[in-house]
C-alpha cells in the first residue's frame, strides 16, 4: 500500500499528464470546535480532492467488485492519507499571538466517494485548549504549492460552539501573476520543494482566517 498522500500524487500526476505546480487540487472548508469554557479545542477539515487524483487513488478499492465504495473499502485509503498528513504537519497553522498550537493525531476522520472525487473528513483536535488572543489566525496552505487548497466561496469557515462575540474572517489570497505561474508550470511532478526564489510567492498564495473574540 502507498504509505503517503504526495506519492499517491506523483501517481496521479503521471496517470493523468499533468505538469504545473500545484499537482493536486482541494476544494477545502474549516470549522474552529470551541469547547464549553470558550477556548478553541479542534480544528474539523473538509477537504475534497479532484477528479484527477480521485481516479488514481480509489483504482483497486472496490474490492467486492459491487460498482460503489463503501465506507469498510474508503477506510484504509482514509488511514493512509491521515497518517501521511502527519509529516506535512496536516498544512494547518493555527496561531495565536504569533505562538503556534500544537496539534494531536486525529482520531476521527473518514473519506466519502460522490461525484467521481474524494472528500476527507477529519478533525485534528488541540494539544491543549486554547484561548482566542487578540491575534488568531488559521492557515490551511502547502508551502511548496504541490497542493492548492481552494476555499468553498460560501462558507469557507465556521465557528461551532464559540461564544457569542466570536467572529470568522476569510482573507482570499491574492492573484497569481503570469510569470509566477509560467515558472510554478516547469517545476517537474518529481520535485517536491520549490526554489528559493518561488517559495516566497507561493507563500504570498496562503488564504488567511482571522478569529476575532473581542
Amino acid at each position: 500500500m502507498l504509505r503517503s498522500l504526495i506519492v499517491f500524487a506523483f501517481a496521479a500526476l503521471a496517470a493523468t499528464s499533468a505538469a504545473a505546480h500545484p499537482h493536486v487540487f482541494i476544494d477545502a472548508k474549516e470549522e474552529i470546535v470551541f469547547d464549553k469554557d470558550g477556548k478553541m479545542s479542534a480544528i474539523r477539515h473538509v477537504w475534497q480532492f479532484d477528479a484527477a487524483f480521485t481516479a488514481f487513488a480509489v483504482q483497486g478499492l472496490d474490492t467486492n467488485g459491487d460498482g460503489d465504495l463503501s465506507d469498510e473499502e474508503l477506510q484504509p485509503l482514509a488511514k493512509v492519507n491521515v497518517e501521511s498528513l502527519k509529516d506535512f504537519h496536516y498544512f494547518t497553522r493555527l496561531k495565536v499571538n504569533g505562538q503556534r498550537a500544537p496539534v494531536d493525531e486525529p482520531k476521527e476522520y473518514w473519506l466519502d466517494f460522490h461525484g467521481g472525487r474524494l472528500t476527507l473528513f477529519y478533525t485534528l483536535p488541540l494539544r491543549k485548549p486554547v484561548s482566542p488572543g487578540p491575534s488568531t489566525t488559521l492557515e490551511v496552505f502547502d508551502p511548496e504549492y504541490f497542493v492548492a487548497f481552494n476555499f468553498i466561496a460560501e462558507q469557507p469557515i465556521t465557528l461551532a460552539d464559540a461564544p457569542p462575540n466570536c467572529k470568522a474572517h476569510f482573507q482570499p489570497p491574492k492573484e497569481l501573476d503570469a510569470q509566477t505561474a509560467t515558472m510554478l508550470a516547469a517545476i517537474p511532478a518529481d520535485q517536491r520543494d520549490l526554489p528559493p526564489e518561488l517559495a516566497e510567492a507561493a507563500a504570498s498564495l496562503s488564504s488567511q482566517i482571522t478569529v476575532d473574540c473581542s
